[in-house]
């Protein structure tokens, strides 16, 4: 279930806040608290010190740190923007020097897999806010991050039951003030809606790249020269993070499989349609398909 939030509380605004993993959302959540003042203090941690630079030279933090569990001590607000698959392992490092109190969210496109290496790892008294701001591009690193990036998008909170109301509002009221709106759903929903409305489309822009890569050298050539959109745009989504992308697909592999396989249904549909000729069945199939585009267009989503 779908639950849309209208919280009334003001713009957040927080003592000490924390962000590790400073890629394209972390830097850009950076940016969104800096621009908007609701972080007295700022902390950027990240394992990478080429990163840390970068976040000091682009002025995006009071504080740089390369231990998380430093830098997250008596911080009121923690957000976790790594790759999913490291989320165990930093879960089970910073738990222990997490405030009473703090709240802990994150950015990560998968739900219930987060939940699950997460909230073990946390003390009594810590408020868990499991996040999904649905924006991005398919750059990476704190250079190509940008506040504007949330605006007129969909956050997506998946709080676990018994998580404090008061702290699902002040995180539903940062991204909101950020321009995003947000909604609430159970882990377990928004992994199927996410197989269908982003994992699977990165899946087959993924591999539909490959296939031109396949190609002996000459006609490979041609397909980059003669690109034509509907192969640009699959190139843009394939160039997106290939670790975040692997670890979406390993922890959420059976929303996605089952997502898979109804599309490769359909293709096969397709298939039998085109081999025998039958233009009825191709254009009622594009007609159809033609009318989601106009609602994504509709929802301001294009």
């Amino acid at each position: 279930m779908t639950t849309a939030l209208e919280t009334q509380t003001p713009p957040p605004r927080f003592r000490r806040v924390a962000i590790i993993g400073l890629g394209l959302i972390g830097s850009s959540l950076a940016r969104l608290l800096r621009q908007h003042g609701f972080a007295d203090r700022l902390v950027a941690c990240d394992a990478d010190p080429a990163v840390l630079a970068a976040v000091r030279d682009l002025e995006l933090a009071d504080e740089t740190e390369g231990d998380a569990v430093a830098g997250v001590r008596d911080a009121d607000l923690v957000v976790i923007a790594t790759p999913v698959s490291a989320y165990a392992a930093i879960a089970r490092a910073i738990g222990p020097a997490l405030a009473p109190g703090a709240i802990l969210t994150d950015v990560g496109s998968v739900k219930e897999a987060v939940i699950r290496d997460v909230m073990p790892s946390l003390p009594a008294g810590v408020h868990f806010v499991p996040g999904h701001p649905v924006a991005g591009t398919e750059h990476s690193g704190p250079r190509a991050g940008f506040a504007e990036m949330f605006r007129d998008r969909w956050c997506i909170l998946t709080p676990p039951a018994g998580t404090d109301p008061e702290a699902v509002r002040r995180v539903a009221a940062m991204w909101e003030a950020g321009g995003m709106r947000v909604v609430e759903m159970s882990a377990e929903h928004h992994d199927k809606v996410l197989a269908m409305t982003s994992h699977l489309p990165h899946l087959i822009a993924y591999t539909i790249v490959s296939t031109a890569t396949d190609l002996e050298e000459s006609l490979q050539s041609e397909v980059i020269k003669f690109s034509a959109g509907g192969f640009r745009d699959f190139t843009r989504i394939a160039a997106s993070d290939p670790v975040m992308w692997r670890d979406v697909f390993l922890n959420n592999r059976e929303a996605v499989l089952d997502t898979l396989q109804r599309f490769t249904e359909d293709l096969n549909v397709l298939q039998r349609a085109i081999r025998r000729g039958e233009g009825d069945t191709l254009q009622a199939f594009f007609t159809r398909t033609r009318a989601i585009r106009r609602s994504v267009i509709a929802a301001k989503q294009a």
